[in-house]
């Protein structure tokens, strides 16, 4: 990917994400998106810019979710991004916009994005509310107990399976990609 693209892409998030929980969602979502991008022989740039700018619309279409995406695809679209993360970034939000999530890169996304949720809820709930401190033990632990973190998608962190990743391995590499960009993410 073109290094310029990706600078836009930050340039992008903080024009249109004004919210800095969501964007620090963001950028947690990117750092796991650049970590699975070579398991995949995928270029870690284009995977983390599809994880930085997927919820890139929430602002706008939060109340109507069957929008979710699609307005995110039209900006990509005349910003030039490739339609491969376009379309991934629209399947992250495949249920409400009736469309199949089949490719790695749209399952992928859609997964991470649901374990930052995860991930983060875990880190909070111990003493030191530090990503440093967080075993992914404890957080495949938590992911059965349904009241924690009770917004978290577990099934769409269940799909990295249908990817060859089991739910372990998934968010091991979640945890560890979170955890080295804990600074920017204030965990």
């Amino acid at each position: 990917m073109d290094e310029r693209l990706l600078a836009r892409a930050r340039e992008l998030l903080n024009r249109h994400v004004p919210a800095d929980n969501l964007k620090k969602h963001c950028l947690a979502t990117e750092a796991i998106m650049r970590a699975l991008a070579p398991r995949f022989d995928a270029d870690p740039d284009l995977w983390g810019a599809a994880g930085l700018l997927h919820d890139l619309d929430y602002n706008e279409t939060k109340d109507d979710m069957a929008r979710h995406g699609d307005v995110t695809a039209g900006i990509l679209r005349e910003e030039g991004y490739p339609e491969e993360m376009i379309e991934a970034i629209r399947s992250h939000n495949a249920d409400n916009l009736g469309i199949e999530r089949t490719a790695p890169f749209g399952v992928a996304l859609a997964a991470a994005e649901s374990a930052t949720g995860l991930i983060a809820a875990m880190a909070l709930i111990l003493p030191s509310k530090k990503l440093a401190d967080v075993k992914t033990k404890s957080v495949v632990k938590r992911m059965k107990e349904t009241s924690f973190a009770r917004n978290v998608d577990r099934e769409d962190i269940r799909r990295a399976e249908q990817i060859g990743l089991g739910v372990r391995d998934f968010l091991d590499i979640g945890v560890k990609a979170m955890q080295g960009t804990a600074g920017e993410l204030g965990l």
